[in-house]
């Protein structure tokens, strides 16, 4: 069965979080999904409220960047979230907007060797092992978790390119695929990334999620067309990117992303959606049950 979700942008303000989260969670939602772009708001700090304002709903954070914070304050963080909300959050990492990790002074020269020695560091953590490695990047001498998760605690990675997506197979429980994934890019993403499972010798699941740039009701050709240029989709076939339209409409757009291989579809409305916690009802109460 097909996951579905939502996400929360960031550039809503923080304090319109515990209405959506509330809204989500009373209609039944399966997954939220949080963002920390800098430099908007904090991806644990919003998943904490989230997971306590909510009772069943999971909570994803996709994704924290990793050349902005120490390995083990995340894994710390992770195995605190984990211990209070069992099975309830979901945690991605990736490389960052290399821009952004340039304006904190923290851009790396090789992003995949970073990610690569942080996702192992972290899952290690995770497991409960006493971490002693000197990478290029991390280094930990002797670092466990007094609290590590009492449950297994799924790393995600988000990837765009051949060697990250290949990498993700290697490292990772999970990958995550940025709005603006066509289906075809979902194909050749699950592709690399089950190259990458297979010289890791891996066979465990490894679930593919991926954002779905996502509008209805009033005005949302424009906003969807306004997305459009503002993410750089010109000269793009609109629908192989989009969906905008009713939830029969927005059910089968979901169908054909999961016909590609994805496992989670998680919508993604428009910034300047005029009712954040309609759409997220919407998602749950409209577009679920055509789903199936």
């Amino acid at each position: 069965m097909t996951t579905l979700g939502a996400v929360f942008l960031p550039q809503l303000p923080p304090e319109r979080l515990r209405s959506v989260v509330q809204a989500a969670d009373q209609a039944g939602l399966e997954e939220l999904w949080l963002w920390e772009d800098c430099f908007l708001e904090s991806g644990i700090a919003t998943a904490s409220a989230a997971l306590a304002w909510s009772s069943t709903m999971r909570v994803g954070v996709g994704l924290l960047p990793v050349p902005l914070r120490n390995v083990a304050l995340t894994g710390m963080e992770v195995a605190t979230l984990s211990r209070l909300f069992p099975g309830r959050a979901l945690i991605g990492v990736g490389h960052g907007v290399q821009d952004w990790m340039g304006q904190v002074g923290a851009r790396v020269e090789s992003p995949v060797t970073l990610l690569r020695e942080y996702t192992v560091a972290l899952r290690a953590l995770l497991a409960g092992e006493r971490v002693t490695t000197a990478g290029r990047y991390v280094r930990l001498e002797g670092v466990a978790l007094d609290w590590p998760p009492t449950a297994a605690t799924p790393i995600l990675v988000g990837a765009v390119g051949p060697r990250t997506l290949r990498l993700s197979g290697e490292v990772a429980d999970g990958t995550i695929l940025t709005g603006g994934t066509d289906v075809a890019a979902v194909r050749a993403g699950r592709a690399l990334v089950d190259e990458g499972r297979t010289a890791a010798g891996r066979s465990a699941a490894h679930p593919i999620v991926v954002y779905l740039h996502t509008a209805t009701g009033d005005g949302a050709s424009e906003r969807m067309a306004a997305e459009r240029e503002r993410w750089g989709y010109q000269g793009r076939n609109p629908a192989d990117v989009t969906v905008v339209g009713d939830e029969h409409v927005i059910a089968e757009a979901v169908h054909r992303w999961a016909a590609a291989g994805a496992d989670s579809v998680i919508l993604q409305p428009t910034p300047d959606d005029p009712d954040p916690e309609g759409f997220v009802r919407f998602v749950a109460e409209r577009v679920r049950p055509l789903v199936g």
